[in-house]
Order: structure tokens, then C-alpha cells, then sequence
């Protein structure tokens, strides 16, 4: 969750994000996303006038900007070294909750939509999962990766990844986390090696 003293607003979509990647959507009322984010239920009404929509939506942006910048930042070494940050990050987030939480962009995918609607905060994980593809793909294609090689790769990182969280939680166990970890540093690096 936010530090406190941080402004209600961030306060509480950071709290949600956390409360998703915990119990996921469906699971999580309006009324508990602010008993989370310790912030009246008025106040987040105010802020998010839609409703529990609205608040996973930005929910969802709150965790896709973080891992960006997380992301982007470690990318600038190469992509082996984003990689492991992105790995890094994952197996914080799952060690530090003692496999109680996971990755609130998936929690939202992974939730079935009402019938006939795309809802925004669907349609917010499908955006960040496609910038961490293009991130990872755009790194390697700059470390001289066949295009089409690279976007297969980021693919393969974003969708293991997850896949590896979730087996974590459900085992409570790092191990395949730690295991995913070690076969895509292998294809990374030897994507990147045969290049240069």
C-alpha cells in the first residue's frame, strides 16, 4: 500500500491494487478497496464518482506505470538486465505477502466480464500487458534480435511470468518463480549473444 501522507487519491488506488492482487476483483468491494487503502468510504466515492470500476481501472494503471518505470529504467542496461528486474519485482511482491498476492493486472484478466461488455479496467491490463511486450521487444530488436523474435520473446516473459506467479501462490513456494527465472535468462541471453 502507499506510505502514509500520500495524497488520499493515490493512497487509496494504491490500496486497491493491492487488495485486487490479493483477493481479486470480483472479491473486492467498493467498500472494502477503501477499508484497504484506510480511507473513508466518502472519500472514495468523491474520488471515483463511478464507483468500483472506476477505482480498478486506475488501479490497474497504478501497477502498469510502475513496473514501466521499473522496467524502462533496468532496460537501459539491456535486456537481460530488465529481465531480472522484472523478475525481481515479482518475486519481492510475492515473498514480501507470503504468496498473498500476485499481480493485480492479471487479477483483473483473469476475472470473467459481465456479458456483452469490455470492462475499463480489462481493457487497462490488455493495455499493460501489451507495454511491457513492446518494452522487452523493443530492447531486444535494439540489442539486434529479429523482430519478430523479440515480440515472441517479451510474449513468452510477460506470459511466464504471470503464469509462474500464480504457480507460486498456489504452491507457496518461490520455485517456479526462481526456475522461469533461470530458462528465460538462458533465451535472452542467447537471443542477445548470437546478435553481437
Amino acid at each position: 500500500m502507499a506510505q502514509e501522507g500520500t495524497p488520499s487519491r493515490e493512497r487509496i488506488v494504491a490500496g486497491a491494487a493491492d487488495l485486487i492482487s490479493r483477493r481479486g476483483l470480483n472479491a473486492a468491494s467498493i467498500r472494502n478497496l477503501a477499508k484497504h487503502a484506510n480511507a473513508p468510504l466518502g472519500s472514495t466515492y468523491h474520488y471515483f464518482p463511478e464507483g468500483k470500476g472506476q477505482l480498478a481501472t486506475e488501479a490497474v494503471r497504478y501497477a502498469d506505470t510502475a513496473i514501466v518505470r521499473i522496467l524502462g529504467k533496468a532496460l537501459e542496461k539491456g535486456p537481460v538486465a530488465g529481465l531480472r528486474a522484472f523478475l525481481t519485482l515479482w518475486r519481492g511482491i510475492v515473498v514480501d505477502s507470503e504468496f498473498r498476492a500476485g499481480c493485480p493486472v492479471l487479477a483483473v484478466s483473469v476475472e470473467e466480464p459481465p456479458a456483452d461488455e469490455i470492462p475499463p479496467a480489462l481493457t487497462a491490463a490488455a493495455e499493460a500487458f501489451d507495454g511491457w511486450e513492446r518494452l522487452l521487444a523493443d530492447a531486444l530488436r535494439d540489442h539486434g534480435v529479429d523482430p519478430e523474435r523479440a515480440s515472441g520473446l517479451a510474449a513468452l516473459v510477460v506470459a511466464s511470468a504471470e503464469g509462474a506467479i500464480a504457480m507460486c501462490r498456489a504452491k507457496r513456494s518461490i520455485e517456479p518463480l526462481d526456475r522461469v527465472a533461470g530458462q528465460l535468462e538462458t533465451l535472452i541471453a542467447g537471443a542477445v549473444e548470437r546478435r553481437t
